[in-house]
């Protein structure tokens, strides 16, 4: 799951509460994005929604901002394709401590996996998405190059919704994430929750 407020509830409190639901249905990452949020509003929302996944196996990053993502006891921080190498944010982390990278192209995921300190990738987009117009889809065949190329899990985004998550079968990638997914009340948390 990556959250985006305005899309999937409104307010913190709604937001605090569907990362609830969505630690209960299963989902391991909540990638915690909202950019334009300041650094203390940031840092409770994160404290908040750490607490909300006690005691479930979901794991609360934070979209690149490792100092926010260590004071407020997150799991991991996601790091934007031009952020910092992951092995320099590696060396500030406790163990345990989740790394992972978008990309957006087959050589872009072989240079950021042969850079070491990274959990996994995330690859995008694979469809067309609002939350990225204009972008052209990378689609299931690049998503499946980028998976059998690196030894990292590999997550795929952009577009995934019920009809387009059965396209990625058979690309090899560990899973997915998405906002619109759990934004929409018939989505995925409707259907396991």
């Amino acid at each position: 799951m990556i959250t985006d407020r305005r899309r999937l509830a409104g307010s913190d409190d709604a937001l605090v509460q569907r990362v609830a639901a969505a630690a209960a249905a299963g989902v391991d990452l909540v990638q915690v994005r909202e950019r334009d949020m300041e650094s203390r509003d940031l840092t409770q929302l994160v404290i908040r929604c750490v607490a909300a996944v006690r005691g479930t196996r979901a794991r609360i990053l934070v979209n690149d901002r490792l100092d926010v993502a260590l004071t407020a006891g997150a799991h991991g921080v996601h790091l934007r394709s031009d952020s910092m190498p992951a092995s320099r944010a590696r060396v500030l982390t406790p163990i345990g401590f989740l790394i992972g990278r978008s990309v957006h192209s087959l050589a872009e995921a072989i240079t950021a996996s042969e850079g070491g300190g990274l959990d996994y990738l995330l690859f995008g987009t694979v469809f067309a998405t609002v939350s990225k117009p204009g972008q052209a889809p990378a689609g299931v065949k690049a998503l499946a190059e980028v998976s059998a190329a690196v030894r990292l899990p590999v997550l795929g985004v952009g577009g995934i919704s019920r009809d387009t998550a059965p396209e990625l079968e058979g690309t090899g990638c560990a899973g997915f994430a998405a906002i619109g997914w759990f934004a929409d009340a018939d989505g995925y948390l409707a259907k396991k929750g």
